[in-house]
């Protein structure tokens, strides 16, 4: 049923509510004498009338409001009007986290990134190390070639050292640094000779 057809139907049931309010409310007026002219609607019987019409007004007004077609155009209005009512939520400028590490005891240290805080005890500092030191080691730029100025180290004295010859004549030493850990180095027979050299030259 269309919009149109709708209203007929609307319009019909009000005009046969109407008549029968007038039909009923004609039956209860009293008779009355020529004279007095016309019989007239009672009030109540207007105010029905009245109250019927503006229930039909306000009925077909939102019938035609429901059905009214709303255009491409008109819906992105619609929406880009509602967008521009919402307040556009800017996301907050990312801080980049800082890596501090303090020593609150003798056997422990603690790495902290941003907010969050780790305490690491003295076999997994070495662990670090290790992975540190392995994962460095494929890494550019190089280690520097010379001693830089300043470098600050510790020395192991009299180091704990294993040797072992590998199959194409170069020899392996492991040594222990207290820091660091054991530490390997290869060294072919020619340098082998020059570490000589300079220990027994030095």
């Amino acid at each position: 049923m269309n919009l149109h057809e709708q209203l007929g139907a609307l319009e019909m049931g009000v005009a046969q509510l109407i008549q029968a309010v007038v039909a009923q409310q004609a039956e209860n007026i009293p008779e009355t004498p020529v004279e007095t002219g016309a019989p007239q609607a009672p009030a109540d019987h207007v105010a029905s009338a009245a109250a019927a019409q503006t229930v039909v007004a306000e009925t077909a007004a939102a019938v035609v409001e429901d059905n009214t077609p709303v255009s491409d155009e008109q819906a992105d209005q619609q929406a880009d009007e509602q967008a521009a009512e919402q307040p556009v939520e800017r996301p907050a400028p990312q801080v980049k986290p800082t890596l501090e590490i303090n020593r609150p005891a003798q056997d422990e240290i603690t790495m902290t990134i941003g907010d969050q805080m780790v305490a690491l005890r003295p076999d997994q500092i070495g662990k670090l190390i290790e992975e540190l030191s392995n994962a460095r080691a494929s890494m550019t730029p190089e280690q520097p070639p010379g001693i830089p100025p300043g470098w600050h180290f510790v020395s192991t004295k009299n180091p704990v050292m294993a040797v072992q010859k590998q199959s194409n004549g170069d020899r392996l030493l492991v040594m222990r640094h207290t820091g660091h850990g054991w530490v390997p180095f290869t060294f072919s027979p020619d340098v082998v000779i020059q570490l000589y050299m300079m220990l027994t030259n030095a």
